[in-house]
């Protein structure tokens, strides 16, 4: 695992081993952060269950001003630190190893984000959870970008009656990314 491109092109990045992460592979974010790059430049970057950090790390490598890793593992949080550091980007970004719902509370009146990416373990409806606060939330601006990597049989049809809409949907062998953005409309 690595950084892909940007300042700290080829540096390679700590895992936490084991399967209690799932790192996101070179060519699945490659791909994702083709389709994000417009959106880099200068952003505030939010990185929920961060695990190794990487997703963060990559954003302001590419050009973010800002991430803040979310992740609750101490370990993973070990491991996110020491990744910071040894990409030398620890001054951009800012680690909160509590859950997410609990660092969204933290966060409120002091942040707003232009990218929010989040990777939950799968099939525990977190993202339901995080979608619904961030809903109501002044941690997004007026047109921030929510991609959510999840399994690919994950059903995302109740966002529009929190006031979601689905931009584009990607599509990969054992799961997705599916980008939201928050509309004026909320059905519920």
């Amino acid at each position: 695992m690595r950084i892909i491109a940007g300042k700290a092109r080829r540096l390679p990045l700590q895992t936490l081993p084991g399967k209690d992460t799932r790192p996101t592979t070179d060519r699945i974010k490659e791909t994702l952060f083709n389709m994000l790059a417009p959106e880099l430049d200068n952003a505030y970057f939010l990185d929920l269950f961060a695990g190794s950090g990487q997703i963060g790390l990559e954003a302001v490598s590419r050009g973010s001003a800002y991430c803040v890793f979310v992740e609750q593992n101490k370990k993973a949080c070990e491991v996110i630190l020491a990744n910071m550091k040894f990409t030398k980007m620890d001054n951009q970004c800012r680690l909160m190893q509590t859950d997410c719902l609990n660092a969204l509370r933290q966060m409120e009146g002091n942040y707003r984000f232009d990218l929010i990416f989040m990777d939950p373990p799968y099939e525990q409806n977190l993202e339901t959870e995080v979608l619904m606060y961030l809903a109501k939330s002044s941690l997004l601006k007026e047109h921030t970008t929510i991609v959510v990597e999840a399994d690919l049989h994950t059903d995302f049809s109740y966002v529009k009656d929190m006031g979601y809409q689905i931009g584009k949907e990607k599509l990969y062998k054992t799961n997705k990314h599916v980008f939201l953005y928050k509309t004026d409309e909320v059905t519920a």
